[in-house]
C-alpha cells in the first residue's frame, strides 16, 4: 500500500490531494474541463482494459492492457489494493522551448493493484484538458530482472476516419506521410495522427527511457495493438522487477491546431535533472552540409573536401557578419574514408586540413560557436569507447554543440529503434550534460519531450529532411503542411530548412555538382522561395540552420528575415491550418514576433488577424511574400513594410506551394 504521507510529500505546491480506497473495479478520471474521461476497468479475470470519451461519446472502446513477461505476470489476475486521486494545476518555466511558460493542469488516477504471484502493479492515469495519458508501474517482487516479449496495449477506436501516419517501421522515420482511413492503416509509428468525427487526435509516446519504441500494429478494422521493437533474440525488452515504462498518449482537440499548441507531451516528462543551464542557448547556424548533398564537396579529403581551414575561416567569418551563432562542420575527422567499410571514425582527430584548434580559438574571437558533427554509421561500440574523452575534449576547446549520426545499420544487428539504441542515446545525452554540450541527434529515437528532464537535448532529425530534395523525388509543399501535426507533435526537428538557389538541380543536371542522381531532374526544391523564407518559423528547431550554401545568401535581400529571426523563442501559437492543407504558426522572441504560413499545391488567401500582437505597441512588418508569378517562378518574390497594431488584419496571399513569412518588429514612440 502507498503510504500517503509520501505521496503528499511528492506533490508540487498548489496541489490538492483525495485519498481513497476503491469499492469497485471500474475507476474513472475525468479531464479538468469534464470533457474527457479515461476508465480503468477490471473484469473478473483480473485483466485490465481502458476506454475514453469525449463529450460523452465513446472514443476509445475498452481496450486491452498489460505486457507478457519471464519471471512476472503483468497481464491478469489483479486485484485492486488502493485507488488514490489527486488534482494538479502549477506553471513551470522551461530554459528553451515554443512557450518558455507552461501550465499543467490535469487530475491524476493511481490505481493500485496485485495478483497471486504477488506482483505488485501501478497503473498511472492522467486527464488533460489537451488528453489523456497513462503508464504502468511495477515491482515483481524479487525478480533479478524481466524479459518482455510483448506489450498488450490495444488501441480500439470507436468509429473510423482519417489518419496521417508513416508505417511502422522500426529502423527509420525518414518516410512518406499517408493519408488513410482509420480502417486502412496496417501499421504505423507515432505521432499517429487522426480525425474522427469532427474531433482530432494523436496517440504518441512520452517519457521514453530504456525500452523500446511503441508502434501500431492492427488487429482489426478499428483495432490497433502495441508493438515493441524487439532485440536481435525476439525479445522486446529486459527491464528491472522495478520498472515505470514510457506514458501512452492522447492528445484530443476540437480543432488540428490545438494538437501543436499542447503541451501534453512536454508535461508527462520529469523537471530537469540539473540546475545550471546558463550554457544552453539556443542558436541560428549555417555550416559545410548542402554541398555535400549536391555532390560540390565531400567528407573527405580531396580536391573537393568541404571541411578545410579556409572553408571554415569562411563561414565563420559570414556567421559573425549576419547574426548567426553557429557553424557546423561535418566530414571535419578522420574515417570518412571508411564508409561502408569499417564504419571507424576518429572523433578526435581532423584530417589534416582542418586545423581544429586553430578554427576553435578564430571561432571564440569571432564570437561564434564551433559545432563537431560525429556520425558513427551505426558503429555504436566504438562511439561509446570514445564518448567520455571525445566529448572532454570538446568541452577544453569551448565547443558546446554535436551534431550526432548513425546513417546505416546498427552494429550487432540492433534495430535502431529498440531497447539497446534507445539507451545508448540517452547515455550520449546525459554524458553531453556532464561536458555542458547540447545534441542535434539525426537517425534518433523520436522525441518523447525528454527535453524537459533534459534540456541540452535540443532538436533531433527523424523524418525526411532538405537533403531528400538533393538526391530523391524530395519532399512536396503537402508533407511540409503536413510535419507540423504529426512528427513535430513530438518535439523540434532539425529539418534544415532555408534553400535559396531553387534551380540548383538544373546545374545537376549538367553535371556541374556531379550529385548523388546525376541528371535527375526531380532533384529540386518543389516551393516557393517565400515558403522556404516561412518554414524557419514553421518548422521549429531551437538550433535552426540556414542550410544552403552561404554565396546564395551573400547579398540576398530576402535573407534579412534570418538576419533577423531569433529562435530562442518565449512563446509559440499555430493560428491557422488543416492537416496537409496549410499552417500558420506565430512565435515570439523578446519583443518581436514572426509569422510562418504554408500552403500545399493550392494557392491560398488567409485573413489573418493580428490579435496575437502586444496591444497599443505599433510594429513594423516586413512582409516576405509570394508574387502572381511565383507559382511559374518559385524564386520570385517581394518584400513589403507596413505598420500594424494588434486590432489590424492581413491578408497572407500564398501561390501554389507558397508561403509567406512576416517580421514583426516593436517600434519606439
Amino acid at each position: 500500500m502507498i503510504n500517503p504521507r509520501k505521496l503528499i510529500g511528492a506533490f508540487l505546491v498548489g496541489t490538492t490531494v483525495f485519498v481513497c480506497s476503491c469499492e469497485k473495479n471500474n475507476v474513472k478520471t475525468l479531464s479538468p474541463d469534464g470533457r474527457t474521461r479515461l476508465q480503468f476497468c477490471l473484469n473478473k479475470s483480473g485483466e485490465m482494459t481502458y476506454s475514453i470519451e469525449r463529450d460523452g461519446n465513446a472514443f476509445v472502446l475498452p481496450s486491452s492492457l498489460g505486457f507478457e513477461a519471464e519471471q512476472g505476470n503483468l497481464k491478469d489476475g489483479f486485484v485492486i489494493r488502493d485507488v488514490y486521486k489527486k488534482v494538479v494545476d502549477t506553471t513551470w518555466i522551461q530554459p528553451w522551448g515554443q512557450n518558455k511558460t507552461i501550465r499543467d493542469i490535469h487530475n491524476e488516477t493511481v490505481v493500485e493493484m496485485e495478483n497471486p504471484q504477488a506482483v505488485k502493479l501501478i497503473f498511472r492515469m492522467r486527464a488533460y484538458n489537451e488528453g489523456v495519458a497513462f503508464r504502468y508501474e511495477w515491482d515483481a517482487n524479487g525478480s533479478d530482472s524481466l524479459k518482455i516479449s510483448d506489450e498488450l496495449t490495444e488501441f480500439n477506436f470507436a468509429n473510423d476516419g482519417s489518419s496521417w501516419s508513416i508505417p511502422g517501421d522500426f529502423n527509420t522515420y525518414e518516410l512518406k506521410y499517408r493519408k488513410l482511413p482509420l480502417s486502412e492503416v496496417a501499421d504505423a509509428n507515432t505521432p499517429f495522427t487522426f480525425k474522427v468525427g469532427n474531433t482530432y487526435g494523436s496517440v504518441h509516446e512520452a517519457a521514453l527511457y530504456d525500452f523500446p519504441e511503441m508502434c501500431l500494429y492492427k488487429k482489426d478494422s478499428l483495432s490497433f495493438k502495441a508493438e515493441l521493437a524487439p532485440l536481435p533474440n525476439g525479445v522486446k525488452a529486459y527491464v528491472p522487477s522495478k520498472f515505470t515504462t514510457a506514458w501512452r498518449t492522447f492528445q484530443i482537440g476540437d480543432k488540428a491546431v490545438d494538437l501543436i499548441n499542447s503541451d501534453l507531451i512536454l508535461n508527462l516528462n520529469e523537471p530537469a535533472k540539473f540546475d545550471d543551464m546558463s550554457w544552453i542557448k539556443p542558436q541560428k547556424y549555417i555550416g559545410v552540409w548542402w554541398g555535400l548533398h549536391l555532390g560540390s564537396h565531400t567528407w573527405t579529403m580531396g580536391p573537393k573536401h568541404g571541411a578545410t581551414t579556409e572553408n571554415a575561416v569562411k563561414h565563420i567569418d559570414f556567421a559573425a557578419a549576419n547574426n548567426i551563432q553557429g557553424v557546423l562542420f561535418e566530414g571535419w575527422n578522420q574515417g570518412w574514408e571508411n564508409w561502408g567499410k569499417s564504419q571507424h571514425f576518429d572523433y578526435m582527430t581532423p584530417y589534416a586540413d582542418f586545423d581544429m584548434d586553430y578554427l576553435a580559438d578564430y571561432a571564440r574571437q569571432k564570437g561564434v560557436d564551433l559545432w563537431m558533427h560525429n556520425e558513427t554509421g551505426g558503429n555504436i561500440p566504438e562511439y561509446e569507447v570514445q564518448l567520455d574523452s571525445m566529448m572532454q575534449k570538446y568541452a577544453r576547446l569551448g565547443i558546446q554543440t554535436i551534431k550526432t549520426g548513425y546513417a546505416g545499420g546498427i552494429k550487432g544487428g540492433y534495430l535502431h529503434h529498440s531497447q539497446y539504441v534507445v539507451s545508448h542515446y540517452q547515455r550520449v545525452v546525459e554524458t553531453a550534460a556532464k561536458n555542458k554540450i547540447m545534441l542535434n541527434v539525426h537517425e534518433p529515437i523520436k522525441d518523447t519531450g525528454i527535453r524537459r528532464t533534459w534540456p541540452n537535448m535540443m532538436t533531433r532529425e527523424g523524418a525526411r529532411g532538405m537533403e531528400w530534395n538533393a538526391w530523391s523525388e524530395g519532399n512536396t509543399s503537402d508533407y511540409l503542411c503536413t510535419l507540423p501535426f504529426v512528427r513535430l507533435l513530438g518535439g523540434p526537428m532539425d529539418y534544415t530548412p532555408g534553400i535559396f538557389d531553387l534551380d540548383y538541380s538544373r546545374a545537376r543536371g549538367n553535371n556541374d555538382f556531379n550529385g548523388w542522381n546525376g541528371d535527375n531532374n526531380s532533384c529540386y526544391i518543389k516551393t516557393t522561395l517565400a515558403r522556404q523564407v516561412a518554414n524557419w518559423v514553421i518548422i521549429y528547431s531551437p538550433l535552426q540552420m540556414a542550410s544552403d550554401l552561404i554565396e546564395n545568401y551573400d547579398s540576398h535581400p530576402a535573407f534579412q528575415f534570418f538576419i533577423d529571426y531569433n529562435p530562442d523563442c518565449d512563446w509559440s501559437k499555430a493560428v491557422a491550418g488543416e492537416i496537409g492543407d496549410y499552417i500558420v504558426m506565430v512565435r515570439r522572441s523578446a519583443d518581436s514576433f514572426y509569422l510562418g504560413a504554408g500552403t500545399n499545391t493550392e494557392a491560398r488567401t488567409i485573413l489573418q488577424p493580428l490579435d496575437f500582437l502586444q496591444p497599443e505597441i505599433t510594429y513594423e512588418a516586413i512582409i516576405y511574400a509570394d508574387t502572381p508569378n511565383s507559382e511559374k517562378n518559385p524564386k520570385n518574390y517581394r518584400i513589403e513594410n507596413l505598420r500594424v497594431t494588434s486590432v489590424d488584419t492581413l491578408t497572407l496571399q500564398m501561390a501554389s506551394n507558397g508561403g509567406q513569412a512576416i517580421s514583426f518588429i516593436p517600434l519606439s514612440n
